[in-house]
């Protein structure tokens, strides 16, 4: 490979790294003079790469979309990881995207290395998915704008459906994509209500980006949020339990979707989650294997009572 080929490629991976690189910058990564890295952008575009170039504060120099779809430039560890993630999406929770991921992936197993190729296999032949019928998939188109709006701070409408069946429209600035692996979220700021919101993806619809951006404000951690408001917010009872058991362990019993763990200190942890029923979630509690307590509501205090009272009279019949 010619050193000037070999600068070629390096550019490309550069421009497909990060939205917009000045001339200076370029020509610093890559050692040349700004002449240089004018003439491999010229090169770039001959071979079909839609590099645009703009002037002023904020301009520089960025990798656009064609008519058509050039090769991308993947070094191995992307290259793996986009093999396993084509691999999850053909049975996962995107709507109408199985067959083409199955067709990408066939395309990128290809052109792979053979020492690649066995670590993606070795993935592929051990992993399973299971997927639950009530699952909802989501819209591609949806998830591609919310994707390119949290990414360009770019503001979004949408009609959005809550637990009630009641639709809304909604004006949002989109900050993070959340998944738990069965659904997805987003978490945005809602214009009209001034708060943050956690919405489900697939109970929204006609989303459209709007061409206007917003300037970021101060975010909390999306996962944490996310967490709280989808273990917490959509019933009726919040319970909160004093566990005599390590975070790490605690983890290992609830998934992030179904409660929030904080330590409290080195032995103990607060759990909170929601329930529809009081005694149910005492039983959930109790289930865990390790000594804790219960620090409210009443009503949980009160069917943790009527729970025991029912083991302990079945277990003297």
């Amino acid at each position: 490979m010619s050193e000037t080929t070999g600068r070629v490629l390096q550019l490309l991976g550069l421009l497909q790294s990060r939205r917009v690189w000045t001339g200076d910058e370029l020509a610093q990564r890559l050692r040349v003079t700004g002449r240089s890295v004018r003439r491999d952008i010229d090169r770039l575009r001959e071979l079909g790469y839609p590099v645009h170039a703009s002037t002023g504060h904020g301009g520089g120099y960025q990798l656009g979309a064609g008519a058509a779809l050039p090769p991308l430039l993947l070094d191995p560890e992307e290259a793996v990881a986009m093999a396993v993630c084509l691999r999850l999406a053909a049975g996962g929770s995107v709507a109408g995207i199985g067959e083409s991921a199955l067709r990408a992936l066939s395309k990128l197993d290809q052109v792979m290395p053979a020492r690649l190729r066995s670590q993606v296999s070795a993935v592929h032949e051990t992993t399973v998915t299971l997927t639950s019928g009530n699952d909802t998939p989501v819209e591609p188109e949806a998830l591609m704008t919310l994707a390119r709006a949290c990414r360009d701070h770019e503001h979004v409408d949408a009609s959005y459906t809550d637990i009630r069946g009641t639709e809304t429209q909604r004006r949002l600035e989109p900050y993070q994509l959340v998944t738990t692996g069965r659904r997805w979220y987003l978490l945005a700021w809602d214009r009209d209500r001034t708060d943050w919101r956690t919405l489900r993806l697939d109970r929204m619809s006609d989303v459209r980006a709007g061409g206007t951006t917003f300037t970021p404000r101060e975010a909390p951690d999306a996962a944490a949020y996310v967490s709280r408001a989808i273990s917490s917010s959509p019933y009726p009872h919040i319970a909160r339990v004093r566990y005599q058991a390590s975070k790490e362990f605690l983890e290992q019993h609830f998934s992030p979707a179904s409660a929030t763990i904080e330590a409290d200190g080195p032995d103990a942890c607060i759990v909170t989650a929601g329930a529809d029923d009081p005694e149910k979630i005492a039983m959930h509690f109790a289930m865990v294997g390790r000594d804790f307590q219960i620090l409210g509501p009443p009503e949980v205090i009160e069917g943790a009572r009527a729970v025991a009272e029912r083991l302990r009279a079945a277990a003297t019949r």
